[in-house]
């Protein structure tokens, strides 16, 4: 009884880390407001190592449209200007000596579109991960099963896992909705 516990609690814990790495995607999809943590996947040379752009400078938005980075030292402009254009964003710094500002462009209504698309694909990458917990899981119970395990504790632990992954792909759902209303907002 106790592994079939711990092989829920695994399967519980890779579902709950597949739907942080689908809200970590979600939070990369702008949707047209200007956010911090739309820079999370940048880094720049500092110092002799790439480091993520959030520990080499403040990030703030002073509207709703505009991101402000003011790095902690001026000689990084540059860097941070050459690493927000190298970047897969469509971004435009401009500097003035001391930050860089970014104006975010409003949304055209084929790119809301295209965002949705997007946003859709990784919802549904983030479902496929959590099925192949399950399915992955279910097969160490029936490992188990052959080790020895009654069929029933078995049946009962499936139907607990199957409860996880719809409990799991309707927090994927949620966060689909929401994310899908905050790009079509206008």
């Amino acid at each position: 009884m106790d592994e079939i516990q711990k092989q829920l609690d695994k399967g519980d814990q890779l579902m709950q880390k597949a739907y942080a790495h689908t809200q970590l995607e979600f939070s990369k999809i702008r949707a047209g407001r200007a956010m911090p943590d739309m820079l999370d996947g940048i880094s720049i040379m500092y110092y002799d190592a790439m480091t993520p752009l959030n520990q080499v400078a403040a990030i703030t938005t002073p509207d709703a449209r505009t991101l402000i980075i003011k790095p902690w030292e001026k000689r990084c402009i540059s860097e941070i200007e050459k690493a927000i254009l190298n970047s897969k964003l469509g971004l435009n710094p401009q500097n003035d000596g001391e930050v860089v500002r970014i104006t975010i462009p409003p949304l055209t209504e084929e790119r809301r579109k295209d965002l949705v698309k997007q946003v859709k694909n990784e919802a549904e990458k983030g479902r496929v991960v959590i099925r192949n917990i399950r399915k992955d899981i279910k097969e160490s119970l029936k490992h188990l099963q052959k080790e020895g395990a009654s069929e029933d504790m078995i049946k009962k632990a499936e139907e607990k896992l199957q409860q996880l992954t719809d409990k799991h792909i309707q927090h994927i759902d949620t966060l689909l909705s929401h994310k899908e209303v905050e790009i079509l907002e206008v």
